[in-house]
Protein backbone atom coordinates (compact mmCIF):
# COMPACT_ATOMS: atom_id res chain seq x y z
CA UNK A 1 0.00 0.00 0.00
CA UNK A 2 3.02 2.30 0.13
CA UNK A 3 3.65 2.34 -3.61
CA UNK A 4 3.50 5.68 -5.40
CA UNK A 5 2.14 4.41 -8.74
CA UNK A 6 -0.16 1.61 -9.90
CA UNK A 7 -2.13 1.61 -6.66
CA UNK A 8 -5.28 -0.46 -6.63
CA UNK A 9 -8.22 1.81 -7.28
CA UNK A 10 -10.41 -0.64 -5.40
CA UNK A 11 -8.41 -2.64 -2.83
CA UNK A 12 -11.45 -4.90 -2.30
CA UNK A 13 -10.73 -6.38 -5.75
CA UNK A 14 -7.81 -8.33 -4.25
CA UNK A 15 -8.84 -10.57 -1.39
CA UNK A 16 -6.91 -12.64 1.13
CA UNK A 17 -7.99 -15.69 -0.90
CA UNK A 18 -6.33 -14.19 -4.00
CA UNK A 19 -3.06 -13.78 -2.13
CA UNK A 20 -3.26 -17.32 -0.77
CA UNK A 21 -4.06 -18.79 -4.19
CA UNK A 22 -1.20 -17.03 -5.94
CA UNK A 23 1.34 -17.74 -3.23
CA UNK A 24 0.46 -21.40 -2.71
CA UNK A 25 -1.05 -22.74 -5.94
CA UNK A 26 -1.10 -20.71 -9.14
CA UNK A 27 2.49 -19.67 -9.45
CA UNK A 28 5.49 -18.73 -7.49
CA UNK A 29 6.28 -15.79 -5.29
CA UNK A 30 9.41 -14.09 -4.04
CA UNK A 31 10.11 -11.49 -1.40
CA UNK A 32 13.05 -9.24 -0.65
CA UNK A 33 13.78 -8.77 3.03
CA UNK A 34 15.92 -6.10 4.61
CA UNK A 35 16.66 -6.50 8.31
CA UNK A 36 13.79 -8.98 8.72
CA UNK A 37 11.24 -6.76 6.96
CA UNK A 38 9.65 -7.46 3.57
CA UNK A 39 10.42 -4.48 1.32
CA UNK A 40 9.46 -5.95 -2.06
CA UNK A 41 7.60 -8.88 -3.54
CA UNK A 42 6.79 -10.46 -6.88
CA UNK A 43 4.22 -13.07 -7.85
CA UNK A 44 3.98 -15.13 -11.05
CA UNK A 45 0.69 -16.55 -12.29
CA UNK A 46 1.72 -19.68 -14.17
CA UNK A 47 -1.79 -20.45 -15.42
CA UNK A 48 -2.07 -17.16 -17.32
CA UNK A 49 1.69 -16.78 -17.92
CA UNK A 50 1.66 -13.38 -16.33
CA UNK A 51 3.19 -11.33 -13.59
CA UNK A 52 0.43 -10.82 -11.05
CA UNK A 53 2.42 -8.39 -8.92
CA UNK A 54 5.84 -6.81 -8.54
CA UNK A 55 6.17 -4.02 -5.99
CA UNK A 56 9.07 -2.39 -4.19
CA UNK A 57 8.64 -0.04 -1.24
CA UNK A 58 9.53 3.49 -2.37
CA UNK A 59 12.41 3.82 0.12
CA UNK A 60 14.07 0.76 -1.48
CA UNK A 61 13.65 1.70 -5.14
CA UNK A 62 16.75 2.18 -7.27
CA UNK A 63 18.81 -0.57 -5.62
CA UNK A 64 18.22 -3.33 -8.19
CA UNK A 65 15.63 -5.19 -6.11
CA UNK A 66 12.91 -4.87 -8.75
CA UNK A 67 15.25 -6.04 -11.51
CA UNK A 68 16.27 -9.10 -9.47
CA UNK A 69 12.66 -9.99 -8.71
CA UNK A 70 11.64 -9.47 -12.34
CA UNK A 71 14.44 -11.80 -13.45
CA UNK A 72 13.33 -14.47 -10.96
CA UNK A 73 9.70 -14.25 -12.10
CA UNK A 74 10.54 -14.38 -15.80
CA UNK A 75 13.06 -17.20 -15.31
CA UNK A 76 10.39 -19.18 -13.48
CA UNK A 77 7.71 -18.59 -16.12
CA UNK A 78 10.01 -19.37 -19.06
CA UNK A 79 11.10 -22.56 -17.28
CA UNK A 80 7.45 -23.68 -17.52
CA UNK A 81 7.11 -22.93 -21.24
CA UNK A 82 8.26 -20.74 -24.11
CA UNK A 83 5.04 -18.78 -24.75
CA UNK A 84 5.27 -15.04 -24.12
CA UNK A 85 4.66 -13.59 -20.66
CA UNK A 86 2.09 -10.85 -20.09
CA UNK A 87 1.54 -8.08 -17.61
CA UNK A 88 -0.46 -4.91 -17.31
CA UNK A 89 0.45 -1.58 -15.77
CA UNK A 90 -0.65 2.02 -15.85
CA UNK A 91 0.54 3.79 -19.01
CA UNK A 92 3.04 6.62 -18.71
CA UNK A 93 4.43 5.49 -15.35
CA UNK A 94 7.90 4.64 -14.12
CA UNK A 95 6.69 1.03 -14.07
CA UNK A 96 6.08 1.18 -17.82
CA UNK A 97 9.59 2.58 -18.32
CA UNK A 98 11.04 -0.15 -16.06
CA UNK A 99 9.42 -2.97 -18.06
CA UNK A 100 10.17 -1.42 -21.45
CA UNK A 101 13.86 -1.04 -20.46
CA UNK A 102 13.83 -4.75 -19.55
CA UNK A 103 12.72 -5.68 -23.08
CA UNK A 104 8.94 -5.80 -22.73
CA UNK A 105 6.89 -4.80 -25.79
CA UNK A 106 3.73 -2.70 -25.70
CA UNK A 107 0.80 -4.58 -27.22
CA UNK A 108 -1.94 -2.04 -26.59
CA UNK A 109 -4.43 -0.86 -24.02
CA UNK A 110 -6.78 -3.16 -22.15
CA UNK A 111 -10.47 -2.25 -21.66
CA UNK A 112 -9.52 -1.15 -18.11
CA UNK A 113 -7.20 1.49 -19.60
CA UNK A 114 -4.11 -0.35 -18.40
CA UNK A 115 -1.20 -0.93 -20.74
CA UNK A 116 -0.68 -4.53 -21.93
CA UNK A 117 2.98 -5.57 -22.22
CA UNK A 118 4.52 -8.83 -23.44
CA UNK A 119 7.95 -10.41 -23.06
CA UNK A 120 8.57 -12.90 -25.85
CA UNK A 121 11.82 -14.47 -24.66
CA UNK A 122 13.86 -14.82 -21.51
CA UNK A 123 16.47 -12.13 -21.10
CA UNK A 124 19.39 -12.99 -18.88
CA UNK A 125 21.15 -10.50 -16.65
Amino acid sequence: MSVKENRLRDPARVTQADYERFVSEAGASWVEEQQGRVVAFAVADSSSRSIWALFVEPAFEGHGIGRRLLQQVTDHLFATGSAPINLSTEPGTRAEQFYRAAGWTRVGLLPSGELWLVLAECRKR
